[in-house]
């Protein structure tokens, strides 16, 4: 390791984390798509009562969404403001 200075280290390990938080965007891509798929099957077999299942389709879509957007925020701090390049 002569050639790697302790910022290059901090720098590909936080492009690493950033990686591995976006992995945090899977969950409420795959949560989303079966609540869709839930709430279209629930309007075909009652269709009176597409608005109450639409909005609380999209209510919990909504929250789910909060976690991937929570590991694209430290993603981005992680690339951007790099809170770690100053503690050396």
């Amino acid at each position: 390791m002569s050639g790697i200075t302790n910022e290059g280290l901090i720098l590909a390990m936080s492009a690493l984390g950033a990686g591995i938080a976006m992995i945090a965007g899977i969950g409420p891509g795959v949560g989303q798509g079966i609540a869709a798929g839930h709430g279209a099957a629930a309007v075909g077999r009652n269709p009176g009562a597409k608005g109450d299942i639409t909005s609380t389709m999209l209510l919990g879509q909504a929250v789910a969404e909060t976690t991937g957007l929570y590991g694209l925020v430290i993603a981005l701090i992680l690339l951007f403001a790099n809170p770690l390049i100053g503690k050396l």
